[in-house]
């Protein structure tokens, strides 16, 4: 089968990724073969590539917005069948067992492995899938329209989670991309009054086009006190203007895996008044399976731009370089 592998991580411009032949692999217990039909192109790929995440296995295959059909069962494996469409997601195992596991906060697992980082993601024909971190997938959506749900949608919806927005509330987003996207429109729907900063003209459209209240530069000061904000972009350049902006009681979420140093931060101007700042540390099947039941219900718009599954890596330079509209994926 042919695979894009992490070969030597590095700027996107250098080449990172290098497309190979891999033998198809062997589901285990427990496990799925999957054959893909599409993968999203997420940011936290090419953190991966240029090495601000480091690989955690040589020649890993990224990518973790996988659509695909089951091809075959390993032994114990009943939850799904050949033929099923499935989702492979970013969390990729647990535990299972320990303190974090039993409370609820598997996304906190010491012990947790994730897909396309720890083991070989979707940037391949096929791959194989614990059948227990394996998601049913809604009906009504393409393949194309279904992938980004699978990480930008699930962490964007985390984070709103983490944003604590009040009923009928503002909130400011910083960074406008698949995730974002996503994320607005479930705000938007919750009754919440959403003010866009991004430095994309296009995206700022998007934005509009979707119904949010605002949408402006990314440093352009807000239209009024923010109950909440998220910070999809990984510029933390971006987190003190975006701790001022909001109202007393406010509270601010990190959404990426990744972030460039916060500069210094003032303690009166940015955090007294009982204003949060908190990060998103992946996500846990409770979201996944949350969202995925509240895109369709709520029909969620998914913006893409499609690749060919040979485009990876100018799918990974056109995402370095903001040139994608909504989420980039690749087709096999």
């Amino acid at each position: 089968m042919r695979a894009w592998v992490v070969h030597e991580p590095g700027p996107i411009a250098t080449g990172p990724l290098r497309l190979t032949e891999r033998a198809v692999p062997e589901p285990g217990p427990g496990e799925l073969l999957v054959r893909v039909l599409a993968c999203g192109v997420c940011r936290t790929d090419l953190h991966l590539a240029e090495g601000d995440l480091p690989p955690r296995a040589p020649g890993i295959t990224p990518g973790h917005e996988v659509v695909g059909e089951v091809v075959a069962t390993g032994p114990g494996s009943t939850r799904f069948r050949p033929g099923d469409r499935v989702g492979a997601a970013w969390l990729a195992g647990t535990d299972g067992t320990c303190e974090y596991c039993r409370r609820g906060s598997e996304n906190l697992c010491p012990a947790s492995v994730y897909t396309g980082w720890d083991i070989n993601g979707g940037y391949a024909e096929y791959l194989t899938v614990s059948a227990a971190y394996a998601h049913p997938l809604p009906d009504g959506f393409s393949d194309t329209e279904l992938a980004p749900l699978l990480c930008a949608g699930i962490i964007g919806y985390r984070a709103l989670r983490r944003a604590d927005i009040p009923p009928g509330g503002s909130l400011g987003i910083w960074g406008f991309g698949g995730s974002a996207h996503l994320a607005a429109q479930v705000a938007i729907a919750q009754g919440a009054a959403v003010h866009v900063f991004t430095r994309a003209p296009a995206a700022r459209e998007l934005a509009l086009s979707l119904g949010a209240a605002s949408a402006q530069d990314s440093y352009d000061p807000t239209p009024e006190p923010l109950d909440s904000a998220i910070i999809f972009a990984p510029v933390g350049d971006m987190v003190p203007p975006a701790l001022a902006a909001l109202d007393r009681g406010g509270t601010l979420a990190i959404a990426g895996i990744y972030l460039t140093d916060i500069p210094s931060l003032d303690y009166a101007r940015h955090l007294f008044q009982e204003r949060t700042l908190r990060s998103v540390t992946a996500n846990t099947r409770g979201d996944a399976g949350e969202f995925l039941t509240l895109a369709q219900r709520l029909r969620i718009k998914v913006t893409t731009t499609p690749y060919q599954f040979d485009q990876a890596d100018r799918a990974l330079a056109d995402l370095a370089g903001d040139r994608i509209h909504g989420a980039g994926v690749l087709l096999l």
